[in-house]
């Protein structure tokens, strides 16, 4: 019996508009593949990801982001700071086992990831809703949580109801896909404003040194495709290469003033 084959793209970084128009072009791949694919990239410069339904008035009033640059997810969720995090993009047809529910592709992966992270020494969970929980709509994903996020507490230290989210994922259901968005936070960003500074892996692990993306990504990935009972197919070239004008007219859109006011 022929294995499932899982298509991985590694991409060059790239500025907001242009990423989300690859990860859009990623879930017309899922489409014609029949199965996941997944995108891991990178920012050009740190930015903003702001979630498709929050205001913008409320990134304007975020001080600690104040001057970065900023674009409008097609996913939902929280505002994401890119700079010190693993950002990736996950695309299935609905008809997929992982596709059929919301939670099912969101429990898939960060469970992957929660097995990777255990094994470096980070006791990453899934989030179980406690009455603890920050308000469901904070500016900032990191300070939110939902039901399925990884959190983990420092090491050496036991699990606590109010341990920093490290891992938080995203979808946008389309036509015949799901698109899903994620970013596991490697480092704080000292950069930032204080509000903004939220712990990562490396603070978690008392680390002076963050882990590269793809120290973490490469075991990711290889959990990801026993799960699945598939091999990885890294692609020669990034996503762009052959599709520059479907990306570029994603992007567009992505660029438009009027996409990002829109909420």
């Amino acid at each position: 019996m022929t294995a499932a084959v899982l298509p991985v793209w590694w991409d060059d970084a790239a500025d907001g508009p242009t990423n989300m128009a690859a990860d859009e072009v990623l879930a017309d791949e899922a489409a014609r593949h029949g199965g996941l694919v997944i995108r891991i990239y990178s920012w050009s410069m740190p930015s903003v990801s702001l979630g498709a339904f929050q205001p913008l008035a409320a990134a304007r009033a975020c001080v600690a982001v104040s001057g970065l640059p900023l674009v409008r997810r097609p996913s939902g969720g929280g505002a994401i700071v890119h700079g010190t995090d693993l950002t990736y993009a996950a695309a299935v047809p609905k008809a997929h086992p992982w596709g059929r529910t919301p939670q099912a592709l969101y429990d898939a992966l960060h469970t992957a990831m929660a097995a990777v992270l255990t094994d470096v020494g980070i006791a990453a969970r899934l989030h179980e809703a406690v009455a603890t929980d920050p308000p469901a709509d904070a500016f900032l994903c990191f300070a939110r949580r939902s039901v399925g996020d990884l959190v983990a507490p420092p090491t050496g230290q036991p699990a606590a109801a109010g341990d920093p989210k490290i891992m938080g994922s995203a979808q946008r259901r389309l036509g015949t896909t799901v698109l899903q968005h994620g970013s596991l936070l490697l480092s704080t960003n000292r950069d930032l404003g204080e509000a903004a500074r939220l712990p990562g892996v490396a603070e978690l692990a008392g680390r002076d040194d963050a882990w590269e993306p793809r120290q973490i990504a490469e075991p990711w990935l290889n959990a990801i495709a026993r799960a699945l009972g598939a091999v990885i197919d890294h692609q020669p070239a990034a996503l762009c290469h052959g599709r520059d004008l479907a990306i570029e007219a994603h992007a567009q859109r992505f660029r438009d003033r009027h996409w990002t006011a829109r909420r």
